[in-house]
């Protein structure tokens, strides 16, 4: 347990500095906010990809475009952060009604392409009980290296180690503005990402 916090811990320090990162060279004063997760700078919207999810099937952004879209990062092999997140989303997604999830796409994004088959991340989603709530989509390690840089996150394959990676639960608008970032073993909890999908949906309702 010790291990496991510690390690929470230090991915919640990964996450600020990649924020951080993200913000160099803008005003880094966060607007004050009704949502559960982190406040962020106004403006800052979601990065352009096109990957391939656990099925084979295309996960595109501009696909999310019109749609509240939760954005995480995933290695099927991480013992720490990952299998709270997979969990998590899955049940705050199950709370939403059927209109709610209509509006709702949630997907993590693969920081381990190598390992991540596809197997590996039906098998991940499967375990977490988040098959058909969470996409979890993937590329080759040339793709997604400029994508992890557009996110500013830090990467399995970068760091070296399946537990050391920036995990955070970013929510975007229907228009692809990010909102709000919860943190697992923090603000990341199903009732929080509910309240904070909700008010997204409210806001480009």
């Amino acid at each position: 347990m010790k291990v496991a916090l510690l390690g929470l811990a230090g991915l919640a320090a990964v996450a600020a500095v990649s924020v951080v990162l993200l913000l160099s060279g803008r005003d880094t004063t966060p607007t004050e906010t009704p949502f559960a997760g982190a406040a962020v700078p106004e403006g800052i919207e979601l990065p352009s990809f096109s990957l391939q999810d656990e099925q084979g099937r295309p996960v595109r952004s501009d696909d999310l475009r019109g749609k509240v879209a939760v954005i995480t990062f995933l290695d099927a092999q991480c013992v720490d952060a990952c299998p709270i997140i997979g969990s998590v989303v899955a049940r705050g997604i199950d709370r939403l009604t059927p209109a709610e999830r209509a509006q709702v796409s949630a997907v993590g994004i693969s920081v381990d392409p190598a390992e991540d088959t596809a197997a590996a991340r039906r098998e991940f989603l499967a375990r977490h009980r988040a098959t058909g709530r969470l996409r979890y989509a993937s590329a080759p390690l040339r793709e997604l290296t400029p994508l992890w840089r557009d996110f500013q996150v830090l990467a399995t394959a970068l760091s070296g180690d399946d537990s050391l990676h920036s995990a955070p639960v970013r929510i975007y608008s229907r228009d692809g503005v990010w909102l709000s970032t919860l943190y697992a073993g923090s603000t990341l909890t199903a009732a929080n990402l509910v309240h904070d999908l909700r008010l997204a949906l409210a806001r480009d309702g």
